[in-house]
């Protein structure tokens, strides 16, 4: 069977259709055209491959029994799904950590470990690019808090309000940590402050 372009919204919005009718093999045939990228979406958030299989493998059965809610006015296809994946894959991360920060792999864990590796070689030390430094070292500098919010609007791309549902505080509390953090962000790194 041929499958279809992802970029094909109209045959994603017939195969949700039918999967919301219960059809498997449309539901089959949604699977085979999007999962690849899906799965490379939440590869990217996870960094690990057993975890964005398990996490691909819940979307998709939220997605078996969510077809009948999707609206076609408010989302395309892939935007709908992308979002059940993230989410999924954001609380696989919280099953994980128990919290959902700024994961040392999405951040980069070689910048991090140079902040806090006297001992880095000088080869290490080079590899790593002044900017990402200054960076990494500006956002160490805030608190925990804060860093977790900037981290989950930035490096998880959430919006304010589902950062404030995540952390369970109100989205003005969001609002003016983020703004705040980004202030403090730019001033570190104006002054070009380094570790």
């Amino acid at each position: 069977m041929a499958l279809a372009p992802i970029n094909d919204p109209q045959q994603l919005r017939a195969w949700l259709a039918a999967a919301a009718a219960r059809d498997a093999k449309a539901f089959r045939s949604l699977y085979d055209a999007t999962s690849p990228k899906l799965f490379g979406y939440a590869l990217r958030i996870l960094h690990k491959r057993e975890l964005a299989e398990e996490v691909l493998q819940e979307s998709f059965v939220s997605i078996w029994n969510s077809a009948r809610s999707y609206q076609s006015q408010l989302a395309a296809p892939m935007t709908w799904m992308a979002a059940i994946v993230r989410n999924k894959a954001l609380d696989a991360l919280r099953r994980v950590d128990g919290t959902l920060e700024i994961d040392v792999d999405t951040f980069d864990s070689t910048i991090l470990n140079a902040l806090h590796d006297p001992g880095a070689t000088p080869i290490e030390a080079l590899q790593i690019s002044s900017d990402a430094k200054a960076l990494a070292y500006c956002m160490s500098m805030l608190e925990g808090l804060h860093r977790q919010v900037i981290g989950m609007a930035f490096y998880h791309d959430l919006s304010h309000s589902e950062v404030a549902q995540q952390m369970a505080i109100p989205i003005g509390t969001v609002k003016t940590w983020i703004r705040r953090s980004l202030e403090r962000l730019k001033t570190c790194l104006a002054k070009g402050e380094r570790p």
